[in-house]
């Protein structure tokens, strides 16, 4: 389970074991499919292939920043219910969705 504390204005998770496993091994395929495209590039594959490789990639890290996004919002969630300064907290969740929603449009 994971847990969070806030902390100068932050959220701050603590990942369980089973909370932190799936995003470390969606990374592990994630480096295989840039190692995968360091060798279509190397190989001079056709460059259909290597931006196929590159959207697959680039979708699988979207998915990890989702995963970690609804972690962060939970726990945010459950801190504002017993923090003392919720605006504070929710501010924190607001930063973070805004990161996220620049970092896509």
């Amino acid at each position: 389970m994971t847990r969070g504390t806030f902390v100068d204005g932050r959220v701050c998770l603590i990942r369980s074991d089973e909370d932190r496993a799936p995003l470390v091994r969606r990374l592990g395929r994630i480096e295989g499919q840039v190692r995968g495209l360091r060798a279509m590039i190397e190989a001079d594959r056709h460059c259909l292939d290597e931006i196929q490789q590159i959207r697959a990639a680039t979708a699988a890290l979207r998915e990890v920043g989702l995963l970690i996004i609804g972690q962060h919002v939970a726990e945010g969630l459950n801190l504002a219910r017993h923090e003392a300064d919720r605006a504070a907290v929710m501010e924190d969740l607001l930063r973070v969705l805004r990161a996220a929603m620049a970092e896509t449009g």
